[in-house]
């Protein structure tokens, strides 16, 4: 945990934060060895980063003053990553991956080899994705939660969304075989449609060019999604 992220209702009027909850409470005990009067990287969501005093700790506790935080959180990549749905243990580390990232627009999609089974996973909870979500920021001394869409249906993904997601970005389709590298340095906005383990069927691939994506590669190997995911953002950005 290189950030305690506070949420904004656990300030009161005085921006005295009180946490409650055993995972920041073992991590600031255990970890940090914290005692009272250290300060240490603090961050409110939807605001800054900054440090804070820790005025109070015990195993039921702790207590930070917070000052008005000024510093902004890293920039967000200029990216809408569509992710065809993981499996869902490779679903709960790419969500981190990416959040650590910048990533600050997600679409989970419903393609013709993501498993049907997939989209009842936990994983799937509002509650669980908000907690893979934290962990991201908190890694990477982030305070700006990602929106996330969940999506069915290939088709109507195609139909109803994907015109409006191409418009003003670079729609780039990661897909092995593709004709042309993965480019560097990309600084436009920029769409990013990656498949499922075994990648988009044919069908899928020719609809999605024909809606105006460029098809791009990583080269010859064909990579697990959540590693593939972290060299396409690490390479474009």
């Amino acid at each position: 945990m290189n950030l305690i992220l506070l949420a904004p209702d656990e300030l009161d009027a005085d921006r005295r934060a009180t946490l409650t909850d055993a995972r920041r409470l073992e991590h600031l005990i255990r970890v940090h060895r914290a005692k009272v009067d250290d300060t240490f990287t603090v961050g409110v969501l939807g605001e800054g980063v900054g440090r804070a005093r820790l005025a109070a700790l015990d195993d039921q506790r702790a207590v930070f003053e917070v000052p008005v935080l000024t510093q902004p959180p890293p920039p967000a990549l200029p990216v809408h990553l569509v992710l065809a749905l993981p499996r869902p243990r490779m679903l709960a580390r790419t969500l981190e991956h990416v959040t650590a990232l910048g990533v600050k627009a997600l679409t989970l999609l419903h393609t013709s080899r993501v498993e049907k089974s997939y989209w009842q996973s936990p994983e799937l909870h509002p509650d669980k994705i908000r907690q893979h979500f934290i962990l991201g920021l908190e890694q990477t001394q982030d305070t700006i939660l990602p929106e996330i869409t969940l999506c069915r249906g290939f088709r109507p993904f195609l139909e109803d969304q994907l015109p409006a997601l191409l418009k003003d970005r670079r729609g780039l389709l990661a897909h092995p075989g593709m004709p042309n590298a993965c480019p560097r340095e990309v600084d436009e906005p920029t769409l990013l449609l990656v498949g499922p383990e075994g990648g988009f069927i044919p069908w899928e691939v020719e609809k999605l060019l024909e809606a105006g994506c460029e098809g791009i590669h990583l080269g010859p190997r064909i990579l697990r999604v959540e590693t593939a995911v972290t060299a396409l953002l690490s390479k474009l950005f």
